[in-house]
């Protein structure tokens, strides 16, 4: 099999280098300083630090984020993830810890996200959802465990028979190696489907690397093992001509896929403009007076457009793009209306300054309660709402919503690019590029 290429400009997960202590140390006390308001100017040793201290995004996310470290410039034949931590900054501007130390102001939680998409009264029956995500997150199922103890849901371990985790083979162990930014990706992956479908078991699969060769192994295996109704990808990266040669290993009859559109805005992305997924684009989700007590509209940052490589389907009818169109569905990926979610996989240990050196960015991952957006948030939302539907036998690509539009919420506000006015980056009524079809309004599209 060939390696898929990306090319050299597109955002990539590169594996993480432990830092000094010294460095991260001197780092934390500038931090604490510029806290309790002491001016504090000091000249770092190297201009990566010196950037870190100004807690500037990624150039690929949207202003007020930062990527989970597993968005990098790109390599050759290699995936992202898109989740993005929320920015948090004081009324002075100063940045305040990432990790919020509560599951109640880290953003929504399941009883919001069931409300918002009308899902209460369903549990998933032991359906299973699969999470397909690269290298090793040591910390997923004690992460699992506290933010379903935070929330009154049941419990899901692997002495339950609930969770289960195995490497790109479909075996417990060896299990690839630690990944920060990673592991953060698999956290919310895993509360996702916990928020969404609470009686769902969980079969997380790690991919060696973010290789797509290596992605695609673990793919089959998700989609292939008994019990599995759906599956979830929360990373992606720019096409190219060789996408095609790929999209066999996400033709499972009878299993949704369902892929993130992206984080960067109008511009398609691959696996999301497969045709055997259905492509999940993201929303800003808020509380609102109206009958359903919600309000959404298009997220700025939901990947959308017409595919370079990938054929229309029969299901799609939009006129504007003579090849596949994403996204096909949406739910909640802006960071500003974010999700909480439980991480502690982390390079500093945990505690006061742990969440300082964090917030720096002189130390990688989290350590506890965080506020996350990105269309990784979006996809297992979706590929958990098909688990509560039980119609998976049914399933064939993306084409199930679109004979069921009647059971989605319309999306028909915000917009996220510049493409002349088109539905391609412009949401309106009925189908467009950002939202698709629209958002769940209960199970009845899935």
């Amino acid at each position: 099999m060939h390696r898929r290429q990306i090319p050299s400009g597109s955002p990539v997960i590169h594996r993480h280098r432990p830092r000094r202590r010294l460095r991260r140390t001197a780092a934390a006390l500038t931090a604490i300083l510029t806290f309790t308001g002491i001016a504090l100017t000091v000249g770092l040793a190297t201009g990566a630090q010196a950037a870190a201290l100004t807690s500037a995004p990624l150039a690929s996310t949207p202003a007020g984020t930062t990527g989970f470290g597993c968005a990098h410039p790109a390599q050759a034949g290699q995936a992202r993830c898109f989740g993005l931590l929320k920015d948090h900054r004081t009324a002075s501007g100063r940045m305040s810890p990432f990790t919020t130390g509560s599951p109640t102001t880290a953003g929504y939680e399941p009883s919001d996200l069931r409300s918002a998409y009308k899902l209460g009264g369903t549990s998933g029956s032991g359906r299973t959802v699969a999470i397909v995500d690269a290298y090793n997150d040591p910390n997923a199922e004690s992460d699992l465990a506290a933010y379903r103890r935070a929330y009154g849901l049941p419990s899901c371990t692997t002495a339950n028979g609930c969770f289960r985790k195995v490497n790109q083979r479909g075996q417990a162990s060896p299990l690839p190696s630690g990944d920060y930014g990673w592991a953060e990706e698999i956290s919310l992956d895993l509360d996702m489907v916990s928020a969404t479908c609470p009686g769902c078991h969980i079969l997380l699969v790690e991919a060696n690397s973010s290789d797509v060769t290596d992605l695609m192994k673990a793919e089959d295996t998700a989609a292939t093992t008994p019990g599995v109704v759906s599956v979830s990808d929360s990373w992606g990266g720019p096409e190219d001509s060789t996408i095609t040669s790929f999209d066999s290993h996400l033709h499972h009859p009878a299993v949704a896929i369902t892929a993130s559109s992206g984080d960067s805005g109008y511009g398609a992305s691959w696996p999301a403009s497969s045709p055997y997924v259905t492509a999940v684009g993201g929303t800003a989700l808020r509380k609102a007076s109206n009958s359903r007590g919600w309000s959404e509209t298009a997220w700025s940052g939901a990947g959308s457009g017409c595919s370079a490589y990938e054929a229309k389907q029969s299901w799609q009818h939009d006129s504007g793009c003579a090849k596949r169109t994403v996204a096909d569905v949406s739910a909640v990926a802006d960071p500003n209306t974010g999700v909480a979610v439980h991480d502690t996989y982390n390079s500093c240990g945990g505690g006061l300054l742990c969440d300082t050196e964090l917030q720096l960015g002189v130390a990688q991952g989290a350590d506890g309660w965080v506020e996350v957006g990105g269309t990784s948030v979006s996809s297992p939302i979706i590929a958990s709402v098909y688990a509560l539907a039980g119609n998976a036998s049914q399933v064939v690509g993306g084409s199930y919503p679109y004979s069921h539009t009647s059971a989605l919420n319309d999306v028909a506000a915000g917009s996220n690019g510049s493409c002349g006015g088109s539905y391609l980056c412009t949401a309106g009524p009925k189908y467009d590029g950002p939202t698709g079809l629209g958002t769940p309004n209960g199970t009845g599209a899935f």
